[in-house]
């Protein structure tokens, strides 16, 4: 087997080895994989290191890596919408949470034998406590990004994808997708025993279909059409503009 890492700032991966196909997930920026298969050349089967994710991607969004370079841990990430870095002199725009291998005190890295340059800023994989300042600074540049099945930046992002994300700048590594990040974490009985951090799970005839942040004075954030601020009770979202619910809560889940 060999191993990968993703040196555009986010790859589409898909469910089948074709353009036309589903998007199912994205790659960032710097992120690691391993390749299980190749097709037609061009199309290969990877899982992502961080997740366990797998799905197909051309091989022209991926520098090949050795293994060793894949346990070597990532220090810094990106956290704000974007951050601009220069790869092979020409420049780029990777989005927050993009992963930025090697980088040196100087803003200098590697991806494979590709030297990059931070231009933008990074900040060290969180080792603070959590809490509720860092929680909206993260999520608050996120509003209104568009609903997109797969995606994982403000350009477009699912409702598990921003989790994992946002996540991921508060030093936290979860699943990608909401019926995994469910069963992550410690339980929280009630939802006025919850803390503003925590994990929102809803279903739809007893599946997990999505999930959300809670914020505080009875607030979620979440992606539905788009990132969204909502009302949450013990029943589920409420919707702030029609008044109307529109998910049912299952659990609530700490994984802080």
């Amino acid at each position: 087997m060999s191993f990968a890492v993703v040196r555009v700032p986010a790859a589409p991966v898909r469910r089948k080895a074709k353009h036309q196909a589903e998007m199912v997930n994205q790659l960032l920026f710097g992120e690691m994989v391993r390749i299980v298969k190749e097709k037609k050349r061009m199309w290969l089967k990877v899982r992502s290191l961080h997740d366990g994710y797998e799905g197909w991607l051309t091989s022209t969004m991926l520098e090949v890596v050795k293994e060793e370079e894949t346990r070597i841990p990532v220090e810094y990430i990106t956290t704000t919408p974007f951050t601009k870095i220069i790869v092979a002199d020409q420049s780029m725009w990777i989005p927050a949470g993009a992963c930025l291998p090697l980088l040196t005190a100087s803003g200098e890295g590697m991806i494979g034998h590709i030297p990059y340059r931070l231009e933008g800023t990074a900040t060290r994989k969180s080792v603070v406590p959590f809490d509720t300042e860092m929680l909206l600074q993260a999520t608050m540049p996120w509003l209104n990004a568009p609903y997109l099945w797969g995606g994982r930046t403000v350009l477009g992002v699912d409702c598990s994808g921003f989790v994992q994300v946002i996540f991921r700048q508060l030093g936290i590594d979860l699943s990608r997708d909401a019926w995994q990040q469910a069963q992550e974490g410690q339980t929280v009985n009630r939802l006025k025993e919850a803390r503003p951090g925590d994990l929102a799970f809803f279903d739809d005839r007893d599946e997990i279909v999505h999930v959300g942040i809670l914020l505080p004075e009875g607030k979620i954030i979440h992606a539905a059409g788009r990132v969204r601020i909502d009302a949450i009770d013990k029943k589920g979202i409420i919707h702030a503009e029609t008044g109307k619910r529109t998910h049912s809560l299952r659990v609530i889940k700490r994984s802080w």
